[in-house]
């Protein structure tokens, strides 16, 4: 992805998505943190946004000055002109008129075009939408998506004009993507179908395009690499965020384990091969992905129909001083890795644990009590509570009963 387009002279490339710059013949026209330099940057981002339509006074003003007290703001604002068509000419632009105002509304000079990687990518997917031809569709969607490399200025997320267009813009991307995707699927271009899933989560991440990625590899039989993208995602999710596999995923995932093939091997092999993710975890607890632990838990449900054992699942939660779970912030990182480890330590080899979210464990206790629940608890403390620390744990348990007990 990523195609470099080509330049041409006496055009001004106006770059929004995933940051904001201007280039004029190979030259770059930067702002920088000073006050007048970020003026200039605001009212070239909106006027060069809205060539056709101009943009009014009133929001002009609204946008430089806000509610700064400013006794002429009219003077103002044409003092931000006047240095911004200043800093225009230094920078090796036509000598023209280049901002103008038409009753009430400043326009951008029709003397200089402006290409705009965000006009740009619009023209791309309209024009595909109405494009017969498939080859030409698909190259449409493809190079449209090259345009989004980001956010629509991401420095301008509190500005509501901004805000807009970039949810606008996002929503563009989402769907150019699908459609790309459709139409490799109907060709099976999987290798095309990866890279695409590939440029789409490292552009827009946290957006599940990893299902993508993940379709392809399963459909070029990379069974191995669609499975480490998984689990890699996951953990991805769950440290950033805190958020359990998707529907889609997990689905995803079905489909691999139903096309996983295995040559003849003796049992030996095999089960070497079966526990060879578990070397490095030599004592405590099962330290699992959400996945696993789901499956561990559907998996002792069916024993219990059989054998009758106890099982308990317990929700352990980092809490500050006053008793609420903590949300956000280093400390919580900090707390949740310490968490981990206390609760490795004292449960035992046969249990399983998961990271469930941002300070949060979840622990599936097999053949254990009620009270032997609270001696794990107890010991969670001892290993995590240190000297005079405020912050502790709550603990939630629940008695897993099968299906059958409960009707």
């Amino acid at each position: 992805m990523n195609t470099v387009e080509t330049e041409c002279n006496n055009v001004l490339y106006v770059r929004t998505f995933d940051g904001f710059s201007m280039r004029w013949n190979g030259s770059l026209i930067a702002g920088s943190a000073r006050s007048g330099e970020l003026q200039f940057t605001y009212l070239m981002q909106i006027l060069l946004h809205n060539p056709v339509k101009g943009v009014s006074r009133n929001q002009l003003e609204d946008l430089l000055f806000g509610d700064r007290d400013i006794s002429n703001v009219h003077h103002a604002m044409q003092s931000v002109i006047y240095n911004a068509k200043k800093k225009l000419k230094k920078a090796g632009l036509p000598d023209v008129n280049y901002i103008t105002l038409k009753k009430g509304v400043f326009y951008w000079t029709e003397e200089i075009p402006v290409a705009e990687d965000a006009v740009e990518f619009e023209r791309l997917i309209v024009r595909a939408g109405s494009e017969e031809d498939t080859d030409q569709k698909l190259d449409d969607y493809l190079r449209a998506c090259d345009y989004y490399r980001g956010e629509f200025l991401p420095a301008q997320a509190g500005v509501i004009w901004a805000a807009q267009e970039a949810r606008r813009y996002r929503g563009m991307f989402c769907a150019c993507v699908e459609k790309a995707v459709e139409l490799l699927r109907e060709r099976q271009d999987y290798f095309q179908m990866e890279r695409l899933g590939l440029y789409a989560s490292g552009t827009s991440p946290l957006s599940d395009w990893e299902t993508v990625t993940m379709e392809a590899l399963v459909a070029m039989g990379r069974l191995d690499d669609a499975r480490k993208l998984y689990d890699d995602t996951v953990e991805f999710y769950m440290q950033e965020q805190g958020l359990r596999p998707s529907k889609k995923m997990m689905e995803m995932m079905e489909k691999l384990g139903t096309q996983m093939k295995h040559r003849y091997e003796v049992l030996d092999a095999i089960q070497t091969e079966l526990s060879r993710d578990n070397v490095e975890q030599e004592g405590g607890g099962y330290l699992c992905t959400y996945p696993v632990f789901q499956g561990i838990y559907h998996m002792v449900k069916r024993i219990m129909e059989r054998g009758g054992q106890s099982v308990y699942l317990m929700l352990c939660t980092v809490v500050d001083g006053r008793g609420n779970p903590m949300k956000e912030g280093g400390l919580l990182e900090e707390l949740s890795e310490r968490l981990g480890e206390a609760i490795c330590r004292s449960v035992r080899h046969s249990d399983a644990v998961n990271r469930y979210g941002k300070g949060q464990y979840l622990v599936l206790l097999i053949n254990t009590t009620r009270e032997n629940c609270e001696v794990v608890q107890r010991r969670i403390n001892y290993h995590f509570i240190v000297g005079r620390q405020r912050t502790g744990v709550q603990y939630y348990v629940n008695s897993v009963i099968c299906e059958q007990e409960k009707r």
